[in-house]
């Protein structure tokens, strides 16, 4: 059966998933792109996302290149998708990621204001959903087809699905940083209560892997 999870979201030791004042200069924050150094050690995410050659094998390779199988879609918030706020007046924002997004499925982008969707190279196509997630999921698991549908981010909208117990898996790159500031993944959500629990807990050098999934209804 298809599941919608979060998968290498990146978070440090005091609980935070982006840094202070995010902006178009700092789209993760001040200090946020720290929690994201791991994956560009590895050699799956210098080859996808920097288009090099090289980096490191193990633990966190292998957790980064699970996070390219096994999805069909994907569900992300307006501010993951950019830095835009209020109505579209101006629709030539198409995200962070260039004319060919590393998707190559559909993304449904959950927003107060309606916007056509947007088709761009590679197969990726931005739909806007301006109803409630149970919406979004159901849409993103159609157009899965029975693949899973990944939650991307940001933290409010994982936590959004999370209180509403959608998510079935959540696994977390705890990166050994403190931020201090900034956007934290667990406020005001009970976890525990939705039936969440730890179900694999492993480690490299530079990270530790948790994967948390909800294995029954409290």
């Amino acid at each position: 059966m298809a599941k919608l999870r979060v998968h290498n979201f990146s978070m440090s030791l005091d609980g935070y998933v982006a840094g202070p004042d995010q902006s178009l200069e700092h789209p993760l924050g001040v200090g946020g792109q720290r929690l994201h150094e791991w994956i560009f050690r590895t050699r799956t995410g210098r080859h996808t996302i920097l288009g090099t050659e090289g980096g490191e094998t193990g633990i966190d390779d292998d957790f980064v290149a699970r996070g390219l199988e096994g999805f069909g879609a994907e569900i992300m918030g307006r501010n993951m998708f950019g830095p835009v706020r209020g109505p579209w007046t101006d629709d030539s924002w198409t995200g962070w990621w260039g004319d060919e997004p590393p998707f190559h499925y559909p993304v449904f982008v959950l927003t107060h204001h309606p916007r056509p969707s947007i088709e761009m190279e590679g197969g990726t196509v931005f739909h806007f959903v301006t109803d409630r997630i149970e919406v979004a999921r159901e849409r993103a698991l159609d157009a899965a087809a029975g693949a899973d549908v990944r939650v991307g981010g940001g933290g409010a909208t994982i936590r959004e699905f999370l209180r509403a117990g959608l998510l079935d898996e959540l696994h977390l790159a705890v990166v050994p940083t403190l931020l201090g500031r900034g956007e934290r993944l667990f406020d005001g959500t009970d976890v525990a209560a939705q039936g969440y629990e730890c179900v694999e807990l492993v480690a490299s050098a530079s990270v530790a892997h948790v994967r948390l999934a909800r294995t029954n209804e409290r």
